[in-house]
């Protein structure tokens, strides 16, 4: 493996990278004006036909690294399932599909999007319509090679793993052999990561011939533009705390990041009956609301996203102006991929961790992580503790409102299990029933 010579740093434009004109006038109309660091590395050598291993951190612009080379390979010889992306996460899924459409919007690039919590015969029939690109998380794309009849990925002439760290951390190793055996050997390959893990150099040695490794960045490090701080208080004054800050910074778009399901349902709940506009994303939710709350935010509908870690890396939603961790995250490094979400391509944002008397060591670990000292966030106490007693008073309806969706749902199982029970009963009966008209 070669480490890629530093490209002509002159390269002011996608035309200079080696990119066609049909494809850098489509860079321009989704604005991005200068080539980021990983697309001025990676493009040239991808374009010359090698494997690529892109190690970069979140918000550098990735996934225009691969789909531009990948989409020239395929003005230059059209065929349809032409290549597969494989990604840890089914929003990230989504939201590469949407590149890949917009940048090949002019010359009819169509794409599938393959993953779990969606419908598995509407997804084989868009399959069996050979989509050009396929993108898919590991365990929905082998359920398909399993027991999709007629579908193969013996054409495939291009494979992407994206966030392949956080692919092989998510267990998806033998999904990922599986298919690493029946895609063709002759193809090329490119595996993008945050870091440079033991699984991820396992992964490159079993799936990439004399690759090129571009790295934009090697320590772990969050981008220039991004004003960090945190701020010390006590676990109970937490929901309080955050409530001031809300107010203070008012007119910008927030991600909040909660540790768990439940904290994220709580949250939402609490800052709804504040009046703000909140809405929650995170795992227990159905993919048919995951992404309508995504596009809510997006559209600029709400203005506050409350999450779990599902969103911290790959989403690039390019008005988050601050991101407020109200509970730390217990990897030092998702810090770096939550803080991520905001001042993406260029642009300033800001970044508050709340530390409560429990997080002292976690936080320190993030300062040790990313070789900095935080600046403490300022804030009036007096002017936080006005807000107590309506914080209280919202958090009593959220619970009551958490407790009822509870009861709900248990209502609903039990009416679930009873109808089952009923159809079980009948089925028996109609057995037997069977059995004495057969012994007449």
């Amino acid at each position: 493996m070669e480490d890629a010579e530093a490209t002509d740093v002159t390269a002011k434009s996608f035309l200079d990278l080696g990119v066609v004109d049909v494809l850098a006038s489509a860079c321009e109309q989704l604005k991005w004006k200068v080539p980021t660091k990983i697309q001025k590395e990676a493009i040239p050598v991808a374009l010359s036909g090698r494997d690529v291993i892109g190690l970069a951190e979140t918000g550098s612009g990735k996934t225009g690294a691969f789909a531009l080379p990948i989409l020239q390979a395929l003005l230059q010889a059209p065929q349809r399932l032409f290549a597969l992306v494989l990604t840890p996460t089914r929003e990230l899924a989504y939201q590469i599909s949407e590149q890949f459409e917009a940048l090949g919007s002019s010359i009819g690039v169509k794409c599938a999007v393959i993953v779990g919590g969606m419908d598995m015969m509407t997804q084989a029939i868009m399959l069996g319509k050979k989509p050009h690109i396929i993108v898919a998380t590991p365990g929905r794309l082998v359920d398909h090679l399993e027991n999709t009849k007629g579908f193969s990925l013996r054409s495939v002439k291009y494979l992407v793993m994206d966030e392949a760290d956080r692919i092989l951390n998510m267990d998806f190793e033998s999904e990922v052999d599986k298919i690493l055996k029946v895609i063709p050997r002759e193809r090329r390959t490119y595996l993008y990561s945050a870091t440079m893990t033991k699984k991820v150099q396992k992964l490159q040695r079993a799936s990439l011939v004399d690759p090129v490794k571009v790295e934009v960045s090697n320590k772990y490090q969050t981008v220039a533009t991004l004003q960090q701080s945190y701020i010390f208080i006590p676990a109970k004054y937490k929901d309080v705390y955050l409530v001031y800050i809300l107010n203070e910074l008012a007119g910008n778009s927030f991600m909040v990041f909660c540790s768990t399901c439940a904290n994220t349902q709580r949250i939402a709940l609490l800052l709804r009956n504040m009046g703000f506009t909140a809405i929650p994303l995170h795992g227990q939710m159905s993919q048919a609301k995951r992404l309508g709350a995504l596009n809510k935010f997006k559209s600029k509908d709400r203005s506050i996203l409350i999450a779990t870690d599902v969103a911290s890396r790959g989403l690039d939603i390019p008005h988050v102006d601050v991101v407020l961790n109200l509970d730390i995250p217990t990897h030092s490094k998702d810090y770096l991929h939550r803080v991520g979400r905001t001042a993406r391509a260029g642009r300033s944002g800001k970044a508050i961790t709340f530390v409560s008397q429990y997080d002292v060591e976690l936080y320190q670990r993030i300062e040790y992580l990313i070789n900095q000292k935080l600046p403490l966030y300022k804030t009036e106490e007096q002017e936080v503790m006005q807000l107590m007693e309506r914080v209280t008073e919202a958090q009593r309806i959220a619970k009551m409102e958490m407790n009822d969706a509870v009861d709900k749902r248990k209502k609903r199982k039990a009416r679930d299990d009873d109808d089952k029970e009923d159809t079980e009963e009948s089925r028996g009966i109609r057995k037997q029933f069977k059995k004495k008209k057969n012994k007449k």
